[in-house]
């Protein structure tokens, strides 16, 4: 696995619109952000070019115009961050994980019925592999 930068709550906003509009324009990625958010267009300039640091984000200039493409798959960086949550806070445990959700009522039934599913697939994905 290859080492994924630290990317900050702020800056995974911008990711979040890069992730789904790539390639895109810095005064695209500032609208859609001033729209949704309360940053001024110097803010998110200032995490765009963090996140260009970073190695998160590359840019070709096209004319006047920079435009924004990612150097880190929204899947990889999700996974890694979920794998880093179930190690942080139960041990790596996603049973514990569930149950805490079971025992405080987080999860809807609808979620619950997913969850099952989701498990009987497995399931049987694994008998496949036999």
């Amino acid at each position: 696995m290859k080492n994924l930068p630290q990317i900050s709550e702020a800056e995974y906003e911008v990711m979040k619109i890069v992730w789904e509009n790539a390639p895109i324009s810095t005064n695209e990625i500032t609208e859609r952000l001033v729209n949704a958010s309360s940053w001024s267009p110097k803010t998110i300039q200032t995490l765009i070019k963090r996140l260009v640091n970073k190695g998160a984000l590359s840019y070709e200039k096209e004319g006047r115009v920079f435009v924004y493409t990612p150097l880190v798959q929204e899947k990889e960086y999700v996974g890694e961050k979920s794998r880093s949550f179930l190690k942080q806070f139960y041990k790596g445990n996603i049973t514990a994980m569930v149950s805490a959700f079971l025992e405080d009522d987080a999860l809807s039934k609808d979620e619950i019925d997913s969850l099952r599913a989701l498990l009987s697939h497995g399931q049987a994905g694994d008998h496949n592999n036999e």
